[in-house]
């Protein structure tokens, strides 16, 4: 079954997705988040990954200079705009079941879309989750409170990971056996005379770059 986005934008936001999640799939990559802000002039926030969730400095210029044309023909923002290709990060968003799924233990946010059980907030372990349903265990309950939130996934619309020592560990350990299995493919490759360039899943620092044919100094 195809792993899709639970959580999805609104408004100008989706009208991006939609130009741009044609072009990650064509590469390889996947949309995780598209996010819009006019703190310091108007910046449009592409995050991606590769379905292994990596995503490094070139994969962010790769998937910029394949976006930026995609953007120039849609147009779908009016104002100049500062574009930035970005990594999840650690405490990253979570937007598909597989999300949610691989942060079993770990403590999220979580807003949602409606009530339940008489809030529109939730901070906790996540505990489980279903097809439909994430369950969280509260990190503060008040008297009276049950500790445990069944939360219909199709009542999220904002989450994330909160970050942790014991998140900051798993992440560490991951990238400690990533770079171990990248060492053993280039002793494969050097005895078999095939190259290995060793970056995926090395650190990933965003990649920024000014929006296509939106800056005031283009041209100049």
């Amino acid at each position: 079954m195809q792993d899709d986005r639970i959580i999805r934008e609104t408004g100008a936001a989706a009208r991006v997705a939609a130009i741009v999640m044609p072009v990650l799939d064509a590469l390889g990559y996947r949309l995780v988040r598209v996010r819009l802000s006019a703190q310091d002039g108007l910046t449009l926030q592409i995050m991606a990954e590769r379905p292994d969730g990596t995503m490094t400095v070139d994969d962010c210029e790769e998937v910029s200079r394949a976006v930026s044309p995609a953007l120039d023909v849609e147009d779908p923002i009016d104002s100049a705009y500062q574009l930035e290709i970005s990594s999840p990060g650690i405490d990253r968003p979570l937007v598909r079941l597989s999300d949610f799924q691989a942060a079993l233990g770990h403590l999220a946010k979580v807003e949602t879309s409606v009530m339940v059980d008489g809030r529109k907030r939730f901070r906790g372990q996540i505990v489980g989750c279903t097809g439909e349903t994430l369950t969280i265990e509260r990190d503060k309950v008040a008297e009276g409170e049950a500790p445990l939130a069944e939360i219909p996934l199709d009542a999220i619309s904002d989450a994330k990971l909160v970050l942790t020592d014991a998140l900051i560990r798993e992440a560490l350990k991951k990238d400690k056996e990533e770079r171990r299995q990248r060492k053993k493919a280039r002793r494969r490759g050097e005895k078999g005379g095939v190259g290995d360039d060793g970056t995926a899943g090395e650190e990933q620092p965003d990649s920024a770059r000014e929006g296509p044919a939106r800056s005031a100094s283009e041209g100049e």
